[in-house]
Order: C-alpha cells, then sequence, then structure tokens
C-alpha cells in the first residue's frame, strides 16, 4: 500500500505550457510598458523583478504597467507573483480594445515579507485586451510593489497537476500539527520510475498529537463565475481513522461541504467528479482530518475542472434575476394575494415639489400600499414573488419608503413563503426608525426548500395607518455582505461610499468644493433627505450658504480613454429649493481648448432623485465635468449620486430619460 500511496498520476515532468504575455522580467519587460503619465515601474538592477519603489511625487502615487495586445479565444489562468512591503496595493485590470474603462479583477493591499502567488481567471472572449497591472503607494520612503513573474497558463486557475513550481496558487493552510506537502516518488516508494513520474500532494498524521487534527489544502480564490465539473485523483490508508473531504467557502469564510468519501480506503488512485457552481467568489477547500498519529495519510494529485456538469441531469445555475422588478413595465413575475386583501397599486408620480416619485428615476412606476383613504383596521396588502429553488444561498435588495405612520415598526415586513406547506418565515420587518426616503434593505437567505419572497404591509389600525412603497427588487446569489456584490466593482460606477473614486475638484477655477455628505444637508427646505444608492449613504453636493450668487463648484473626471463606440454617462440629481441655480456637465477634450455643455438644468426641479442619462462620443483623452452654480438664495444645494457609464447608446441599453422639471399638478399621480 505505501508503494502505492507515493505514486503520482503525471507522465511528464515540467510546469504547463505558458501563453503570450507571461514574463519573468529577467532581460528586458516582454513588451510591457508603463503608463508615461505616471510614475514608472523600473526593472530590478540584477534583473528578476520589476517595481515601484516610494516615496513618489504629490499626483502620481501610481504606476500603471500595460501589457501587449492579447487574443483571449480560450479559458486562460493569469499566476502573478508580487510582493507589497509597507502600504500599498496591487490592482489587476482588463482593458478591451477600444474601451474607456479598465475592468478590476483582483486587488490585494496587504504587506508581507515574502513573494505571493495571485490566480485569476481570464474567461475566452473574441475580443482583443490588455493586462494592465497598477501599482499604488501610501506615503513614505520605505513603500513598494514588486512583480516577480507573470505566467498565463491555459485553462481554468482552479486547476493543478502540481508540476508549477508556486503550487498553482494553492495554499496550505498551516497547522502546527500536519500539513499537506508536495511529494514525488522515489527508488523506496516505487521502483518503476520510467513510467511514473511528477508530483502531488499529500499529508499523513504521523504529528497527529490529538484527536481531529486537521489539514487543509486551499485553492485560489475564484474571480469569474464557473459552473461545471471538478475532478480530482486522491488516495486515503485509513489504517488508524482519517477522513478527507472537499467543501467550498467564499470570501466571508462561510463553508459548504460538497463531498465525502463511501470507502475511506483506497488502493489505488481513485477518480472524483463532483458538480461544481460558483456564482461568486469561492474557493475549494480539501480537508483531511486524524484522530491519531497513526491516522494513515491522504494524497491528491490531478485536479481538473470542466465547464460540462459530470451528471447530464444537473440543472444549470439558477438565475435569480427572475425576481427582479423595477415595476417601469408591470408587475414583472410578482402576484397579489386576491382574496380579502387590500391589493397593491401600482403607481406613477410626476417630478414636483412635495411628493416623492419612484427610486429607479424619480419619475417612474413603483408599488404603493396602505393609503390612509382606502385602508381598513387590521388589513393586509400581499406581494408573492417568483419561486426560487431549495439549499441555495440569495441575497434579496429592494427599496422602501413609509409616510403617514405615527409608528413604523412592523408596518412592512418580508417572509419565505413554502407553498406546499402553507407556512411562513419572517425575514425582515421594518423599525420604529424608518425615515420617509427611499431606503435599501439587504437580506441574505437560505431555505432547505424552494421558497416564494412575500411582502407583506400590515395597517393595524385607521388612526395609524399611512404609506408603504416598494420600488426596484432584486435578487442574486450569495451572501449580501460578499464584496461588491460577487465580483468586484462595476468599471467606471461610483456610488461615493468609499470617497471621490479619483473626481477632483477644480480648485483654480471655482470658488468652494462639493461636499461628500451624508443624511439631510443643513439647510431646511432644500436638498437631499439622504444619498440615491441606499438613503442612509454618502453623495456629493454643493452647500448654497457661504456662497454668492452665480458662485460654482467643478468635480471632474480622471482622465478617460476615448473610444471609437457611443458612451452613456448615467447619474442621479436631486435639485430641490426655492432659489436653485444651474447644474451643468461638461465634456473636455484633451487638445481642445473649449469645453462641451453635454447636459444641463436650472430652477427647482423636484423633491426625488432624478435620473439623467446622456449620450456622447470622444475618440481621445476627455474628462466629463460636474459644475454646480449657485443660485438666487440660500437654498440652492445640488446633489449628485451614482455615476456609472456603459459602452452604446443610452436608449439601446433599454433605458429612458428621465423628465426634467415637474408637473403643474404638484400631486399628480398616474395609475
Amino acid at each position: 500500500m505505501l508503494q502505492v500511496l507515493f505514486l503520482s498520476l503525471h507522465f511528464v515532468v515540467g510546469g504547463a505550457q505558458t501563453l503570450p504575455g507571461s514574463c519573468r522580467f529577467e532581460n528586458g519587460t516582454c513588451g510591457y510598458v508603463s503608463d508615461p503619465s505616471l510614475s514608472k515601474w523600473a526593472l530590478n538592477q540584477d534583473g528578476g523583478f520589476i517595481a515601484v519603489d516610494g516615496p513618489l511625487t504629490e499626483g502620481r502615487e501610481r504606476a500603471v504597467l500595460v501589457s501587449p495586445e492579447l487574443e483571449m479565444s480560450d479559458w486562460s489562468c493569469v499566476r502573478l507573483v508580487y510582493q507589497i512591503t509597507g502600504s500599498g496595493s496591487l490592482h489587476f485590470h482588463l482593458r478591451p480594445e477600444g474601451g474607456t474603462f479598465d475592468q478590476t479583477l483582483w486587488t490585494a493591499d496587504q504587506p508581507s515579507d515574502s513573494w505571493l502567488v495571485a490566480s485569476i481567471d481570464l474567461w475566452n472572449t473574441s475580443a482583443s485586451h490588455k493586462m494592465v497591472v497598477e501599482g499604488r503607494l501610501g506615503r513614505g520612503a520605505n513603500n513598494s510593489v514588486s512583480i516577480f513573474e507573470i505566467r498565463i497558463v491555459p485553462g481554468y486557475c482552479i486547476e493543478c497537476n502540481f508540476e508549477d513550481p508556486h503550487m498553482c496558487g494553492y495554499r496550505n493552510q498551516w497547522n502546527p500539527s500536519v500539513n499537506w506537502y508536495i511529494g514525488k516518488p522515489n527508488k523506496d516508494t516505487q521502483p518503476n520510475l520510467s513510467t511514473w513520474t511528477g508530483h502531488y500532494m499529500y499529508v499523513d498524521s504521523t504529528y497527529a498529537g490529538k484527536p481531529q487534527e486537521v489539514a487543509r489544502l486551499v485553492s485560489p480564490m475564484t474571480t469569474a463565475p464557473l459552473s461545471g465539473c471538478l475532478s480530482f485523483y486522491y488516495l486515503q490508508n485509513r489504517d488508524g481513522g482519517s477522513e478527507f473531504s472537499v467543501f467550498t467557502r467564499d470570501v466571508l469564510g462561510q463553508g459548504e461541504e460538497i463531498w465525502r468519501p463511501g470507502n475511506y480506503h483506497t488502493a489505488n488512485w481513485t477518480l472524483v467528479q463532483l458538480d461544481l457552481k460558483a456564482p461568486y467568489p469561492l474557493e475549494v477547500v480539501f480537508e483531511a482530518a486524524f484522530n491519531n498519529a497513526s491516522g494513515g495519510r491522504v494524497a491528491l494529485d490531478n485536479i481538473s475542472f470542466s465547464a460540462e456538469f459530470c451528471n447530464a441531469e444537473t440543472e444549470p445555475t439558477f438565475d435569480p434575476s427572475v425576481a427582479n422588478c423595477d415595476f417601469e413595465s408591470g408587475f414583472c413575475g410578482y402576484q397579489q394575494a386576491q382574496t380579502g386583501w387590500s391589493l397593491w397599486k401600482r403607481v406613477s408620480i410626476k417630478p414636483n415639489l412635495y411628493r416623492t416619485g419612484d427610486h429607479t428615476t424619480g419619475a417612474g412606476w413603483f408599488l404603493l400600499a396602505n393609503t390612509r383613504f382606502s385602508s381598513r383596521s387590521g388589513y393586509m396588502s400581499r406581494l408573492i414573488g417568483p419561486r426560487v429553488p431549495a439549499r441555495l444561498k440569495y441575497c434579496l435588495r429592494f427599496y422602501y419608503a413609509l409616510a403617514g405612520f405615527r409608528k413604523t415598526d412592523s408596518v412592512l415586513a418580508v417572509y419565505a413563503f413554502h407553498k406546499d406547506s402553507h407556512t411562513q418565515e419572517k425575514l425582515w420587518t421594518s423599525s420604529g426608525t424608518t425615515r420617509d426616503v427611499w431606503t435599501e434593505v439587504d437580506v441574505t437567505f437560505q431555505r432547505p426548500e424552494a421558497v416564494t419572497v412575500l411582502f407583506v404591509s400590515v395597517c393595524k389600525n385607521f388612526w395609524d395607518c399611512g404609506s408603504v412603497a416598494l420600488d426596484d427588487i432584486s435578487m442574486t446569489l450569495g451572501d449580501c455582505y460578499l464584496p461588491s456584490g460577487s465580483f468586484l466593482s462595476i468599471s467606471g460606477q461610483c456610488d461615493f461610499e468609499r470617497g471621490d473614486c479619483g473626481y477632483t475638484q477644480e480648485k483654480a477655477v471655482d470658488t468652494v468644493d462639493w461636499v461628500l455628505a451624508r443624511g439631510p444637508t443643513p439647510t431646511s427646505f432644500t436638498g437631499p433627505m439622504g444619498d440615491h444608492t441606499t438613503g442612509m449613504g454618502h453623495y456629493m453636493y454643493l452647500e448654497a450658504s457661504p456662497m454668492l450668487a452665480g458662485q460654482n463648484a467643478r468635480l471632474a473626471s480622471g482622465d478617460l480613454r476615448g473610444s471609437r463606440s457611443p458612451q452613456c454617462l448615467h447619474f442621479h440629481y436631486h435639485m430641490f429649493g426655492s432659489g436653485i441655480g444651474r447644474l451643468n456637465v461638461y465634456l473636455r477634450q484633451e487638445g481642445h481648448d473649449q469645453e462641451e455643455v453635454l447636459w444641463s438644468r436650472h430652477g427647482e426641479q423636484s423633491v426625488s432623485w432624478l435620473r439623467a442619462e446622456v449620450d456622447y462620443k470622444c475618440d481621445r483623452k476627455h474628462q466629463i465635468v460636474f459644475e454646480a452654480v449657485r443660485g438666487t438664495s440660500i437654498r440652492s444645494d445640488i446633489a449628485i449620486d451614482d455615476i456609472m457609464f456603459t459602452k452604446g447608446p443610452c436608449k439601446a441599453a433599454g433605458h429612458t430619460a428621465s423628465q426634467a422639471g415637474f408637473s403643474a399638478n404638484f400631486n399628480d399621480i398616474e395609475h
């Protein structure tokens, strides 16, 4: 048995084939170039790595390294060997041909005293791309970001035959007693070396000092959605008791077991094939546990992945977007409970100065229940969502607003409803601190049976009834607290929740700055009550109180690359107050003295956040500038939030421009 245990399944010694774009920086940069407008990546004098070192001059605290143009017709994996010293961060982006924005796939900011390995999946596409590696340094002289190697190999990052010198980014989760090691056949364990050569991973119980000593081998975290068949070979000798299992783990550390062997003792390498669904970032963990020092050994080799499921009967990954609805075109997949209950009404309020419009555009449609004029004591409005499969983890997001209630606790609740058993479990309920603004709610849930999401609005008595509004329901797979909604941020998007997103104040020409704020502005009867993103987050606004009429504040984006394709600029704006001035959006092109006005509004528009969508086209480097001009009085606060750029014209993306100006009938509600 011991002779068999140390066999490896490899027939070829050496690492995997490398693809164009790979570089070890021994004799040059392999066609990688530094962005000349920023700090420079420099080769080490003795060769072997490239780095950006501090201190850097103010305004040039980052360096960008750009690869040659690459074709990615097949799925591939980038292994990035790097080190961060002191204060700094490293970011990996993809730059599509003709695209204005880079797409961030991976980032790291933890310093280390050794080289680390990052594994980044590159999905197959017909378009050409460039890889962009960005290093950012903090203040000080002893900070640096270094890259030892960029290696691109065919296949998925989760795959490994353990011939790679960096173990394909797999890592052993250190335990003082038992750990995974790299093994290789030798003359004592396998006499016929002409047939079997190569490496594998193994763990044994020799130093297990107490029951349930655990060794874990952890894969790289996925950086792109995966679903298919995960395969591997293993050997297990359970002479004194050992257990071997495989589970997945998300970035929050939450795990789910996906395999455990039926037979704990194998005489030969045994193939395992299991279906894996990873719609959000996951790592695969191979875990061996021993009860004592004679618990035996476990070996592992040839981890591979295929985009086809192992079992033909496995259902494809469920698309939770069937539960998404902004109510602009109807109730989507939602239904009303008709028997004995009051109905949710789909309504639209035109932009005005007294009533809040919908969350999506400020002028669109949303659901309304529990109006005081139609309510009766003890009634409910029940909205039933689409059925979602069992055992998956979901993140439900929606926006709601309450008005007219003396007490707002429990006037709106969300349940997981099991139709077959007619049972329901409360997932969330409104609290007593709710304000009359659109507020975002995130609810994570997972149930062993298929359920539907049920929204219930309750009016307890006539004297304590009001209005309950609901809008922009969405559902995704995974925990709501997963960073950035799965796979990092959307290119060109800024909600001001993490600062100014690289937008800068134009101090040379403006008189005051835009202010990053949260909650209502200080002056009454002007400005928003909260941000557009969540109702409780951040936004940028012009504080009119210390200004004179006609003075302005200008906020400029970073440099944007030109594109031959049309672009759509989306943002939300708030212009409420009797003295409101003007909000302008300019296009500033490299080499042009004059700025081009892309969009403009003046005067009081609405008490709601309104959505603007602006088409523009620019094939050279440019900036977008937001200018707010103070009006005739201190009630002239102007705010912006949720800026986003998308490729293609606005209407082609299925959007319609929001209305500007308000209705002559300030309380006009359309049913």
